[in-house]
């Protein structure tokens, strides 16, 4: 089923329209707001620089002062109770902005700004942490993909909305006022649809000092070193991001030689582009969590943001054209298609890392994850602009500015991928699993949730379990053979995935106990471990007899156990059939189909090593 059919059922539909309109109607606002006070004002161009600056400071302050209070709130109410009241609040609001547009009260204007902020500020908790409540597992991708994509194209007609009612001769600032009251008032009637979300931990006890709990909050989302780096990553590409939207006007203007349409193009290719890797993260993650596809992101982001520069860089020759005349000039089509790419693979990097933090995060704490989120994204929105007021102050041009920061992006890719390699290791067994074979897996609901289980499956060859690791929907923890493990090139590989080596009991019994430890630790800790109980590669395509070490582990830790088949994997150029040199031949099918096919867990009472080889042996058939 297409993530697009969530679009037409409640559980989800209300929540994206209000969530969209809300985007809308802050970039309405905000643009509107800029337009009349840079145009409409009579302002001096010093007194007009310090309202445009000050307007982004005060929207985005209330996320530094009250994202901690509204983590809490998303955890101890229900979110959608909290929802209606954000909407109502934001109708008062637009209500006061009508007045001051319409008196042209610049002050009043600026206390409507910060109530916007702190409108976002309340409701960036629930928009992530409902998600999860309201989604299955396999939808989580397809639904943050969906809420990526509307908000990009919301906040670019909020922008283009704002821009032309302002412009609008002698009723701009009533066609605004209208335009954003209605708009607001939209979202509170589609927020009236919104199925209830009870809260995650109603017994929570509100800490009402704002700066105790911020530290608080940043000390939950810091707990787990993988969600607080996917934190960091959601962070970088708000800064990423920032720099680039910030430079666009200078950019297009002093490099490209475009007037306000060429600006406006440049902005719709890159929120298209974002749109489309946001709804691409479904398809290529086969709707599971990947965080693989965020490497592939990164490494998007510093090859075309160094082609743009490369693209054209220097002063216009020619100013003032519009975006016809622009896209007739040469090299132009190589600028819109970096741009639109650069979208592509924000959406690409970002989508899988907040379906990460939901789906890592305990539901309980998850509403304040995604508040510390944000008070670290408000950090990197604030660096991002003295980022870009430093580099211009150094005299450097909007062209270096986007090269610096795509350079930059290296680095800091690299940072975070190397504090959690899982990153680097999923992206390893995407690219492989995606180019080497087309697979189908077949019930891996089955696999508990959460809590411990076994994994027992046969084992066809050297990519088992990099086409398991793709394809299961939670981490496991995988048993292999330790002079493999051992191997110098794959070492830090195995070592990254957390793999356990073990050997048999008359080659190394201190290595087989220390596997045995190692997994009984696993499984206590509530991981999945996958073993393959056969003890070696087939090397007849047959499975052979399942050795007792299975039933070792179940009665040191009784746990459920998962019996899994792989098929269509014999034959292929890293399994053992043929010669030694046939192992080295390319597949005889390249994207050749494999099958995984899972079963229910099996109580570990009445389950032993025979009677899961017959089930394993039922399961995989006469396909090999």
């Amino acid at each position: 089923m297409s993530q697009f059919s969530l679009l037409g059922q409640r559980r989800f539909a209300p929540f994206f329209w209000t969530q969209a309109l809300a985007a809308f109607n802050d970039n309405a606002f905000r643009n509107a707001l800029l337009m009349l006070v840079a145009y409409q004002f009579g302002l001096d161009d010093h007194a007009a620089s310090i309202y445009t600056n000050l307007a982004p400071a005060l929207f985005i302050l209330p996320f530094f002062l009250f994202s901690a209070s509204a983590g809490q709130l998303a955890e101890k109410i229900e979110k959608t109770r909290i929802i209606r009241w954000v909407k109502l609040f934001e109708i008062a609001a637009m209500v006061i902005a009508a007045v001051g547009f319409i008196t042209h009260h610049v002050s009043l204007l600026l206390v409507v700004l910060f109530m916007m902020g702190l409108h976002s500020t309340v409701f960036g908790p629930i928009k992530y942490a409902i998600l999860p409540q309201a989604l299955k597992p396999v939808e989580l991708v397809g639904g943050n993909g969906l809420v990526e994509m509307g908000t990009q194209l919301a906040i670019l007609l909020g922008m283009t909305a704002g821009n032309i009612a302002m412009n609008v001769a002698k009723i701009g600032p009533w066609l605004a006022a209208g335009i954003t009251i209605g708009v607001a008032v939209v979202g509170y009637l589609a927020s009236r649809g919104i199925p209830s979300a009870p809260a995650t931990a109603p017994e929570l006890r509100f800490n009402p000092n704002t700066f105790d709990e911020t530290a608080r909050v940043i000390r939950i989302t810091h707990a787990d070193p993988a969600v607080w780096n996917a934190v960091l990553g959601i962070s970088w590409f708000w800064f990423f991001g920032t720099v680039l939207v910030a430079q666009l006007p200078i950019y297009t203007r002093e490099t490209l030689g475009g007037d306000g349409t060429v600006y406006t193009l440049a902005l719709t290719l890159f929120s298209i582009g974002s749109g489309i890797g946001a709804l691409m993260c479904e398809k290529l993650s086969d709707r599971r969590v990947e965080i693989g596809l965020v490497p592939l992101g990164a490494f998007g982001l510093t090859a075309f943001g160094v082609d743009l520069y490369f693209a054209r860089h220097g002063a216009a020759p020619v100013r003032g054209l519009d975006w016809l005349d622009f896209l007739r000039g040469a090299g132009s089509w190589r600028i819109a298609l970096d741009l639109t790419l650069i979208g592509a693979f924000a959406g690409l990097y970002v989508v899988p890392l907040f379906a990460f933090v939901q789906a890592r995060a305990p539901l309980e704490k998850l509403s304040r994850i995604i508040a510390g989120n944000n008070i670290m994204n408000a950090v990197l929105i604030v660096a991002a602009a003295g980022f870009g007021l430093g580099m211009g102050w150094l005299g450097f041009d909007a062209a270096q500015i986007f090269l610096a920061a795509a350079l930059l992006n290296v680095l800091v890719a690299a940072y975070i991928f190397t504090l959690v390699p899982e990153f680097i290791l999923r992206f390893v067994t995407w690219v492989l699993t995606s180019t080497l074979y087309r697979v189908r897996a077949d019930g891996l609901r089955k696999i508990p949730e959460e809590g411990p289980a076994l994994l027992v499956c046969n084992h066809v060859s050297f990519v088992d379990p990099l086409l398991l690791m793709a394809n299961l929907r939670r981490p496991a923890r995988f048993v292999m053979y330790y002079r493999i493990f051992n191997l110098p090139l794959l070492r830090f590989l195995f070592r990254t995935a957390k793999a356990i080596p073990i050997a048999g009991q008359k080659e190394d019994p201190a290595v087989l106990q220390r596997a045995y430890d190692a997994v009984d630790a696993a499984l206590a800790d509530g991981e999945l471990v996958c073993i393959f109980p056969e003890g070696g590669l087939t090397r007849d395509g047959a499975i052979a007899s399942f050795r007792p070490g299975v039933e070792k582990i179940l009665a040191r830790r009784p746990v459920p156990v998962v019996p899994m088949a792989l098929r269509g994997l014999w034959g292929s150029m890293w399994s053992r059939r043929d010669s030694a040199l046939g192992r080295a031949r390319l597949p005889r099918r390249f994207r050749a189909r494999v099958e995984l096919v899972v079963d229910a867990p099996l109580p570990p009472e009445s389950t032993s090593a025979t009677a899961l080889e017959a089930r394993v042996r039922a399961l995989r058939g006469e396909m090999a």
